[in-house]
């Protein structure tokens, strides 16, 4: 059995998006002589510290990283010649760091916001520039979703039972493209939908 001494690598937030790094060793038993670690600690520290980089700040157009994505980045880059995503994952996930999750949220910064969202507002309470609407203006509230790719299922999918999903096979033949148009009538909240 051969003693081989590695590091085991702790990346912490310490606020404003720094991140702060503790090395400690860490004794790894290995039962074959000549057992060699695939991975270097210092190659796991650069990927990890790749994995808290904004993608934005290497010139690429990702809001965040996918574990596809930061595999790509680290070759790239020339830290590794080849990894797999699966180790990436694994050694990542072992830190708690995971890219590929996200929070979105909505900050309104248009000093307009108010202004603009005023109006729409005041029409689903039936006012329009200051004076209420007639008994003949209407006000829909409309929406549209284009290019919906039509799929035609070439099995058909199997019922869930006790234990068991509904089981959906993933062939399919194509159907052409729909559009979906909504309409609503704030007033009498009849929908219009085609």
């Amino acid at each position: 059995m051969r003693n081989i001494s590695t590091h085991h690598v702790r990346l912490s937030a310490s606020g404003a998006g720094v991140f702060t790094m503790s090395v400690s060793p860490v004794s790894t038993n290995f039962h074959e002589a000549g057992v060699q670690p695939a991975f270097p600690p210092k190659i796991i520290v650069a990927i990890k510290a790749l994995a808290c980089e904004l993608p934005s700040r290497r010139g690429l157009p990702l809001a965040r990283w996918s574990v596809s994505e930061l595999r790509h980045a680290a070759m790239a880059s020339g830290i590794v010649a080849k990894i797999s995503g699966t180790t990436l994952w694994r050694w990542l996930s072992q830190d708690a760091l995971r890219p590929w999750r996200h929070r979105t949220w909505i900050f309104p910064r248009d000093r307009q916001f108010a202004r603009k969202a005023g109006r729409v507002l005041d029409l689903h309470q039936r006012r329009w520039r200051g004076s209420a609407l007639g008994p003949r203006d209407y006000v829909l509230s409309t929406d549209e979703k284009t290019s919906i790719q039509a799929r035609r299922r070439k099995h058909q999918s199997l019922a869930p039972a006790p234990g068991r999903p509904l089981r959906v096979e993933h062939e399919y033949a194509r159907a052409g493209a729909l559009a979906y148009l909504a309409a609503w009538d704030v007033e009498d909240r009849a929908s219009v939908v085609s």
